[in-house]
């Protein structure tokens, strides 16, 4: 499956009562999801609690869901980090096969500014083996990707998207 259509859910990473990761919930969760209409699933978000699972863990959640999965729906695998060339390192030594597009959110912590948010995802853009779907959520990286950084980006023939969390509906007019 390579396009993305309609809607798409990040998944929780379920854990156990002594915070290790369930991944019999995780099979649950991605045979249930999709039952209720969903047309594609989000893995390793910031929902997935990708800031505080282990390599190992995301490694596993991702291996889990491409094998239980199975081409049913589309897969979308959170890849970012504020540091640019390190988030570019994730895009290459990351088991991309059978993922339809990359979901990165907007540096964190470093609070770019607009032209710094277009070099960032300029470059992981050019990296990137799987089309690209911008993320932005300033509640979560204390920065705001303004509409015109948006556009700016969108022509960008690898980047397909946006999950747009800012909360600003005028800026999703724009």
């Amino acid at each position: 499956m390579n396009t993305l259509h309609g809607t798409g859910v990040a998944l929780v990473t379920p854990f156990t009562p002594d915070f290790q990761v369930d991944y019999a919930g995780w099979r649950r969760l991605l045979d249930h999801t999709p039952q209720g209409g969903v047309e594609y699933l989000v893995i390793n978000g910031t929902t997935g609690e990708s800031p505080t699972t282990t390599a190992a863990e995301k490694a596993e959640l991702l291996r889990v869901a491409k094998e239980h999965v199975a081409g049913r729906v589309p897969l979308v695998y959170g890849i970012g980090s504020n540091d640019t060339a390190a988030a570019e390192a994730l895009l290459h030594s990351t088991d991309l096969e059978g993922i339809t597009a990359i979901l990165s959110a907007s540096p964190a912590y470093n609070k770019p500014s607009q032209a710094g948010i277009v070099a960032h995802y300029q470059r992981l853009a050019d990296a990137a083996p799987r089309p690209l779907l911008l993320y932005n959520v300033p509640g979560r990286t204390g920065s705001n990707m303004s509409a015109d950084t948006t556009l700016k980006l969108a022509e960008h023939p690898n980047i397909i998207g946006i999950k747009e969390a800012s909360g600003n509906v005028e800026q999703c007019l724009a």
